[in-house]
């Protein structure tokens, strides 16, 4: 089909939006759907992402069953503002900052978020942050803050913000590796992802470095504590890890469960680290009965896999 005059892919139901935020900031999102409850979607942050990017199959579904649906591009991101002073020098708190921003520019007052990889770990911050803004929460493959650090050092092996290399062979390498269904990679994805990459090559590593500088300051460390918050927020929250992720194992998603009472966990197979692309349907219905009703039914939980590591959260699954 082609990249449109933006340089992004063409998704029937999604439209490319901008908004000047109160810090200046021009702000690009993806969005889908005229009314209805607001949903805020948090993409990943491996070179290339962004809203349209992370969520092209999720948000049309959303929209089409009711819901005002939005995918910003986070700093250092997509088609994001490459100032230097709106860059994320100081990682997730800028993030957190921006998520914030963006909501307010949007005039919501309260809204559903959801995140996969860096979103799932953005969302975490924002509702530590910001609980009362934050009706309900889904979390897709990703970390939870300090109360279970991810193993930073194995992540940087594999992704290196030294020696990143935004070519169409690398990137297309990249997808494969953390998308589990081939048909869910395309040539205009991957040029896509390559000129955001291109793009945000210097913010995504100041970004990148930021994260690391942020665990190795205890005073920035302070700041963004997660441990003795996020496991006594009470907000309704599911949580997707996909059985096939090789960038961040489902063992890591067995650690944050054992700590995260209050949050229902399912376990679908064949999903990578980006399971909203390898099992779109599943992962859209899973979304849309928790977003619409409180709770996931029988059937679909079933299908995604609920866990059985421990007792089911009866207010967030259909009980039989």
């Amino acid at each position: 089909m082609g990249l449109t005059d933006e340089g992004l892919i063409r998704i029937p139901g999604m439209a490319s939006r901008w908004v000047r935020l109160a810090n200046g900031a021009k702000a690009h999102y993806a969005t889908a759907g005229d009314e209805g409850p607001a949903v805020i979607l948090l993409h990943g942050g491996l070179p290339g992402s962004s809203g349209m990017a992370g969520w092209r199959f999720m948000a049309p579904v959303l929209a089409a069953n009711g819901f005002r649906v939005y995918c910003p591009d986070q700093p250092g991101f997509g088609l994001s503002d490459t100032a230097e002073e709106y860059r994320p020098v100081n990682g997730v708190i800028d993030h957190v900052r921006f998520i914030d921003d963006f909501a307010t520019a949007m005039c919501l007052d309260d809204f559903v978020l959801a995140g996969n990889s860096m979103g799932c770990i953005n969302t975490v911050h924002y509702v530590v942050a910001h609980p009362e803004r934050v009706r309900a929460f889904a979390l897709i493959a990703g970390g939870i803050g300090d109360l279970i650090p991810l193993d930073m050092e194995k992540i940087r092996a594999q992704i290196d913000p030294h020696t990143i290399d935004v070519s169409y062979e690398s990137m297309k390498a990249m997808m494969d590796s953390i998308i589990y269904r081939p048909a869910a990679i395309d040539e205009d994805l991957v040029a896509m992802r390559v000129a955001a990459a291109t793009r945000q090559k210097e913010s995504w590593g100041e970004f990148w470095k930021s994260n690391l500088r942020i665990a190795e300051d205890p005073n920035l460390s302070a700041a963004t504590r997660t441990a003795g918050r996020i496991e006594k927020i009470t907000i309704p929250a599911i949580y997707l890890y996909g059985m096939d992720d090789v960038l961040i194992p489902v063992e890591e998603g067995y650690r944050q469960e054992d700590v995260l009472p209050n949050v229902q966990f399912f376990y679908p197979e064949e999903c990578g680290h980006q399971g909203q692309s390898d099992q779109p349907e599943l992962f859209a219905q899973t979304f849309l009965e928790f977003f619409r009703d409180g709770r996931v039914s029988r059937e679909t939980a079933d299908r995604a896999g609920v866990s059985t590591r421990r007792a089911e959260i009866p207010s967030l699954v259909e009980q039989r």
